[in-house]
């Protein structure tokens, strides 16, 4: 009969991957060092296979064939979470446990109108929530430690991901109170790429989306901002100029800074609010409902 790693085992393994560190995996599987390595070690002996190339001391260093077994584990824990996750939806939906990821830009806006919905309408769901950036809560979601996303698009999710579109979130250009161009009613793309202009830093999908509305014709910024709140105050600042989506001023992102608001004229001047999740869960029909509810919170 073949050998067939146990769950632990694919744990350990998937962790190490993510981790690239014997002690860093370790801790996030809540075990000792020695029960890891013992773990790995005892998955390579089973499948008479050298999964880690031990040549490299200070980190974990994959073969190829480790690399695919990786992948492979990820399956297989992915399809054992929908095990019970199947069992669940089918006994008590919209109750239990929830892990909900949501990035920066979206979550300090939207979950406090979305809160207290979700308390109401479903009141046996437990709801666990994660901020991080975009690559990250993917990576997450794919690995089944996360069951959904609400993420903003465009964006290149891959075939690994179903999303559901919930609102369409449109720019507005922040500008200085004493900048020429918030004397009209609304800013061009155009007028707006000849300034200093100011974005987050990389790895926010934000940055990529405000690139691709001013066609990446924008200045290399001399600053970049950690958030939207930091953005808003270096535009106060007159450090230069900038886009911002109407969910966070509707949240009161500018408030009380003198920080000036116009409407943007230009093609696809706005980004789309979107709920994202395993397409082979379970729980999607669930999921679908809670879309409903997200976009009442988001209007």
């Amino acid at each position: 009969m073949a050998y067939l790693p146990t769950p632990q085992q694919l744990r350990y393994l998937v962790t190490l991957a993510e981790t690239g560190h014997f002690s860093r995996a370790a801790s996030t599987c809540l075990v000792s060092q020695s029960t890891l390595s013992a773990g790995i070690l005892a998955l390579e002996r089973g499948l008479d296979a050298q999964i880690l190339d031990r040549s490299v001391a200070k980190h974990a260093v994959f073969t190829p064939l480790g690399l695919e077994l990786v992948a492979k584990a990820k399956s297989a824990l992915r399809a054992l979470a929908s095990v019970a996750e199947a069992a669940d939806a089918a006994r008590a939906p919209m109750s239990g446990p929830l892990r909900l990821g949501v990035i920066p830009t979206i979550g300090p806006f939207l979950l406090p109108r979305l809160m207290p919905a979700l308390r109401q309408e479903f009141p046996a769901l437990k709801l666990f929530l994660r901020e991080d950036l975009t690559d990250r809560l993917l990576n997450q979601l794919e690995a089944g430690q996360l069951d959904i996303l609400l993420l903003a698009e465009p964006y290149a999710f891959g075939s690994g991901v179903e999303t559901l579109p919930l609102a369409r979130d449109e720019f507005l250009a922040a500008l200085p109170s004493n900048h020429g161009l918030a004397a009209g009613e609304s800013v061009s793309t155009a007028e707006l790429v000849a300034e200093q202009f100011l974005l987050l830093e990389e790895g926010h999908c934000l940055r990529d989306q405000v690139l691709s509305v001013c066609n990446a014709a924008v200045r290399e910024p001399r600053f970049a901002a950690t958030s939207l709140l930091t953005l808003i105050q270096m535009v106060a600042g007159g450090l230069g100029v900038s886009l911002v989506p109407r969910l966070a001023v509707s949240a009161g992102l500018a408030e009380g800074t003198g920080v000036v608001l116009r409407r943007l004229d230009g093609p696809s001047c706005w980004r789309t609010i979107s709920l994202a999740w395993r397409p082979e869960s379970p729980r999607a029909a669930e999921y679908r409902v809670l879309a409903r509810l997200m976009m009442q919170a988001c209007g």
